[in-house]
């Protein structure tokens, strides 16, 4: 099947309301370009020196989310044109995000990452952690910086239900500090979670975004 087809075929697969970030990470510019001539406009890249080099060539209109691990150091390179940050994992990297805002004159929308898995190579704040980040308030501090909703990663396993309280852990935690902190901030909304081996019960765990790479472009 071709790009195209795998993403009509997913498409079919979730509910409208739920975002398709393709992860286009390690692929080429030309199967990118066939995802965009079948509809597709949002895609995920975890390195940032592949990123911007993605970026100067492919469509304006594309909305490109970065995914992966974010060295503060790199933030600048992305700062211009980012929609999505998915891995803010601490107060340090986001007061350089916040400050590459300021200098580009925008807003950037990040979601918390969440270490929800029994996995210690997964990243992110520990839960516990970012409660009590969002409790003491500092992230108020960060005008440029807007806290767009939360993402995590279940554990790689065959057991479903594993996965599935995972994200239910994650479920819970978005709506306890949409209630306490962000009851009257619309754009608090997204959880990112869900591959392409678990976004199934992902999305009837709630999910509204689903990052989905083999699925839509084969193996690498």
């Amino acid at each position: 099947m071709s790009v195209k087809e795998n993403i009509e075929l997913l498409r079919r697969s979730v509910p409208e309301n739920v975002k398709i970030v393709a992860v286009s990470k390690f692929h080429p510019v030309e199967q990118i370009r066939e995802a965009y001539d079948g509809g597709q406009r949002i895609f995920g890249e975890s390195r940032v020196q592949e990123l911007v080099a993605k970026q100067a060539v492919l469509p304006d209109d594309i909305e490109w989310h970065f995914i992966g691990t974010l060295q503060r150091n790199k933030v600048k390179y992305i700062a211009p044109f980012i929609r999505l940050i998915h891995s803010l994992d601490s107060e340090s990297l986001m007061s350089e995000i916040d400050k590459r805002g300021f200098e580009n004159g925008r807003v950037i929308p990040c979601l918390l990452q969440l270490h929800i898995a029994r996995e210690t190579t997964k990243s992110g704040f520990a839960p516990q952690e970012c409660a009590d980040f969002l409790a003491g308030g500092r992230w108020r501090n960060y005008p440029h910086v807007q806290l767009s909703g939360v993402m995590g990663m279940a554990t790689l396993t065959d057991d479903a239900e594993q996965i599935r309280s995972e994200f239910r852990l994650l479920k819970s935690l978005f709506d306890e500090w949409k209630r306490k902190y962000f009851a009257d901030e619309p754009a608090f909304s997204e959880i990112s979670m869900g591959m392409s081996d678990d976004y199934p019960i992902a999305v009837e765990e709630g999910s509204t975004m689903i990052r989905v790479g083999t699925m839509i472009f084969g193996k690498r």
